[in-house]
């Protein structure tokens, strides 16, 4: 009865979604139908090969996972921390294996793809997939089956570890590559050699644009929180092409243009010339990326770059290299709009918030940072990247004060409530490296309580 109920409910949800879209949904349910069958040959094949790979595990392990390339950032960082967990031995098996991939059905960068390609085994998904999922349904009748799953890295994209300064990047270009990225650079006007910034400002552009499905944007809306005005870094990118970077607007269909005059301040998100490729190439070489923390600092993060990062919320503050500058947004009561501190971020439960709603149930409301905060902050890592940075004895001590009620906080967090429960025992930072704004802390000493 429960099963005709459950039936019944899902023949609905179908006609009702065909009623809404009417032939192109009809299409698409086709497709799936389609693929659905010919999947059929492939789960009878994977059957005895399943049987095989458990015969052989004493003496050779084979173990697969379903990389999650449709976000940069999970694209970038977890992949990139798997391979240097595995150069570690962290996660890693004592015995002999071999480690197999897929990807998902939706691969957000294609030039990453590639790049992953040439280091990982990645095969198709009508051929992993069936594997998978014949072998979860041996575990129903018999053990072991989950030593054949790789499973994420110990914090997925956090370098719990500190691993990013211990090893070499595990992905990179070739000499065709190389020349094709200086090439593009110099139709941009960036003189060989020149040094330039990459600009990260999240809005909701993308992804709006992206899906058209209004129950999906309702749950994209719950991130809105990291979104920020790109007219509040125009400061701070003038201020570096007075240095002389080049600075590049990173993004992708974005709500708003850069309006700037300045040869050297170059709206990448709105060229012509921005592609998949150059998205990369850009991160991989920029000098330094000013980030929202969006999931495009994931590439300067896999390739060593320095990241300043404007974060929120404040747990996912970059920590484990001393490459990494932060501030966070300002945090205030709705009430009576006095500014919460570090500890009252972390009471209120907002430092933990991944959703608008998380800040809104707190009476909590953010404020940008101000143009000249970014600006301080763009200059501050200038300084200390080219040697120019006198840190005196107060900022020494604002630093140690500043982290110690950080580390102090995050100690105390429920762990089940940071990314997700798979890793609630895990902390989410390990030795702290990196350095907060030395201006915000000296300007905003009464929030360090």
């Amino acid at each position: 009865m429960e099963l005709n109920k459950i039936l019944l409910l899902n023949l609905n949800k179908h006609f009702v979604q065909i009623r809404k879209g009417g032939l192109k949904v009809i299409i698409k349910k086709l497709r799936s139908f389609i693929y659905l069958l010919l999947q059929i040959p492939f789960y009878l094949m994977s059957i005895p090969l399943v049987f095989i790979i458990r015969l052989i595990k004493p003496w050779y392990l084979v173990r697969w996972h379903e990389i999650e390339s449709g976000a940069m950032g999970y694209f970038t960082a977890t992949t990139e921390l798997y391979c240097c967990e595995k150069d570690a031995g962290i996660n890693t098996p004592t015995q002999r294996f071999v480690d197999i991939f897929c990807l998902r059905k939706n691969v957000c960068n294609k030039q990453l793809e590639k790049m992953w390609r040439r280091v990982l085994i990645i095969l198709p998904r009508w051929l992993l997939i069936p594997l998978f999922r014949v072998n979860r349904f041996c575990n129903m009748f018999t053990s072991g089956g989950n030593d054949h799953e790789i499973g994420y890295n110990t914090k997925r994209d956090q370098d719990v570890h500190n691993l990013i300064d211990k090893f070499p990047v595990h992905i990179g270009f070739t000499d065709e590559e190389e020349l094709k990225g200086k090439e593009i650079l110099n139709k941009f006007g960036v003189p060989e050699n020149a040094k330039f910034i990459c600009l990260n400002v999240r809005d909701s552009g993308y992804l709006s644009r992206r899906h058209e499905d209004h129950e999906y944007m309702g749950r994209l809306n719950a991130h809105n929180f990291r979104n920020a005005d790109i007219n509040k870094y125009i400061l701070a990118a003038e201020e570096l092409a007075r240095r002389g970077y080049y600075v590049f607007r990173m993004g992708i269909k974005v709500f708003e243009p850069l309006k700037l005059s300045n040869p050297k301040i170059i709206d990448y998100a709105n060229s012509e010339m921005r592609s998949a490729f150059m998205d990369i190439y850009l991160g991989a070489k920029c000098f330094f990326c000013i980030s929202t923390r969006a999931g495009f600092d994931g590439i300067p993060f896999i390739f060593r770059r320095p990241i300043v990062s404007l974060c929120v919320p404040l747990v996912l503050i970059f920590t484990s290299s001393t490459k990494y500058l932060s501030i966070v947004k300002h945090h205030k009561y709705k009430k009576n709009q006095k500014e919460l501190t570090i500890s009252e971020i972390f009471s209120s439960s907002v430092a933990t918030s991944f959703y608008t709603n998380g800040f809104d149930q707190n009476g909590v409301e953010l404020w940008e940072n101000s143009p000249e905060e970014i600006r301080d902050l763009a200059i501050e890592m200038d300084d200390r990247l080219n040697g120019n940075w006198n840190e005196t004895k107060e900022d020494i001590l604002l630093q140690e004060k500043f982290w110690s009620i950080f580390e102090e906080n995050t100690k105390k967090l429920d762990p089940k409530i940071i990314l997700n429960s798979a890793m609630s025992k895990i902390p989410n930072h390990g030795k702290i490296k990196a350095r907060f704004g030395a201006k915000f802390l000296k300007e905003n000493q009464n929030w360090i309580t």
